[in-house]
């Protein structure tokens, strides 16, 4: 999915809306307007994916159904305008929005990261928050002899992403209730505010020798035991369990 970042914006919310209207369009001839209002808001919700970010995928998934209600152009029951709604929280639960948005691993984000953290052949690996798989093929690249798992809340990007990686376990789960403890390396491209609890749940589940990583987000207060430094200033943050705290300054 990296050619997606590749694509100028607004390109990807014009392509998304005209692609609904299109699909809208040709199916009132042949179905119920409710019938095409659904499918077509499918298609903007699953286009919504290529937004880099939660404001532009919000923009793509409801631009189609905010401008079908405003032209008035289509006689439809009103309990209908909930699909676009329940489509989008398909994709992205409730319960996920506490954690990082849709953001794809780069393709040589973890180039590297196997001399750092050596893993035996036939070691288990988790991404967790899988999204639509990029990081695990990152791992992949990584680990070539590794078991590559996958967790992932979302149903459609859970099924998308096993699409795409039919090497990978992939299973729809929490990655917060997920038992960590047998694997060797935990992968996360998460968020500030999650790396905390993240470290926390390392510490309590997993083996001592075993490595917690993280792209881009440090976790505070804890030393790593390795960063690899990639192109645009990004960190990959290696953490070996246990966990050793940084020594507080005193004032």
């Amino acid at each position: 999915m990296n050619w997606i970042a590749r694509v100028p914006w607004p390109l990807p919310a014009l392509l998304a809306w005209g692609g609904a209207w299109l699909l809208f369009a040709s199916l009132q001839r042949v179905t119920t307007p409710v019938w095409a209002l659904l499918l077509a808001c499918a298609v903007a919700a699953a286009a919504s994916l290529m937004g880099s970010n939660w404001w532009r995928r919000a923009l793509i998934a409801a631009g189609f159904p905010l401008a079908l209600a405003l032209t008035g152009v289509a006689a439809v029951p009103s309990w209908a305008w909930l699909v676009p709604l329940a489509l989008l929280l398909c994709v992205y639960p409730l319960n996920a929005w506490r954690d990082a948005p849709l953001f794809p691993t780069p393709h040589h984000a973890l180039q590297g990261l196997a001399a750092q953290a050596p893993l035996a052949p036939g070691a288990r690996v988790l991404d967790a928050g899988c999204g639509l798989g990029d990081g695990l093929r990152a791992l992949r690249q990584a680990y070539p002899g590794a078991r590559i798992e996958g967790v992932e809340w979302s149903w459609p990007l859970r099924l998308l992403c096993a699409l795409r990686c039919p090497w990978a376990r992939v299973r729809r789960g929490d990655m917060w209730r997920a038992d960590w403890s047998g694997y060797q390396l935990v992968y996360l491209f998460q968020r500030p505010e999650s790396m905390a609890r993240a470290a926390a749940k390392a510490q309590a589940e997993m083996a001592p020798g075993a490595c917690l990583v993280s792209l881009e987000f440090a976790v505070p207060g804890v030393l790593p035991q390795a960063q690899l430094r990639l192109p645009g200033e990004r960190v990959v943050w290696v953490y070996r369990m246990p966990v050793t705290r940084a020594a507080q300054g005193r004032e």
